[in-house]
């Protein structure tokens, strides 16, 4: 089965498993099927896999609105997201500050310039306005 084959690498939602499979199979009615099965057997978990994207993300010096950006366009549901980030016990302010020495070293920012290009690059890998300001000030 394609799809055991896709969640024997890694965790997939179930929007991802039915776009992979629409590409080898033409039938929706089966891959629907095959995804409910998964889901059943407890092979396939939208939930599970919120809270290893939350990990493998946050690890990767990304913040929580980006991060949920991105589990939004994975079609993950709402309340799984919510799950995920309640589960955690991520400590946003201690990430941002270790993004910001990992980039910028453990000095602080000489002038207004470069606090702004700071806080830029903070702000695209996702961290929020007061997470940022925390930091830098």
């Amino acid at each position: 089965m394609a799809a055991m084959d896709l969640l024997a690498r890694r965790e997939h939602s179930a929007r991802e498993l039915h776009t992979k499979l629409a590409r080898k199979f033409a039938e929706p009615a089966l891959i629907e099927s095959a995804i409910s099965q998964l889901q059943e057997d407890g092979l396939q978990s939208d939930s599970r896999y919120a809270e290893a994207y939350l990990r493998s993300r946050a690890e990767k010096g990304y913040g929580p609105l980006r991060i949920r950006q991105e589990m939004a366009q994975r079609g993950l549901a709402e309340a799984d997201v919510q799950l995920a980030f309640e589960a955690s016990n991520i400590n946003w302010l201690d990430r941002v500050q270790q993004v910001l020495e990992r980039k910028f070293g453990s000095e602080p920012a000489p002038d207004f310039k470069e606090k702004a290009r700071r806080a830029r690059f903070l702000q695209y890998r996702g961290f929020s306005s007061d997470q940022i300001r925390d930091v830098l000030d």
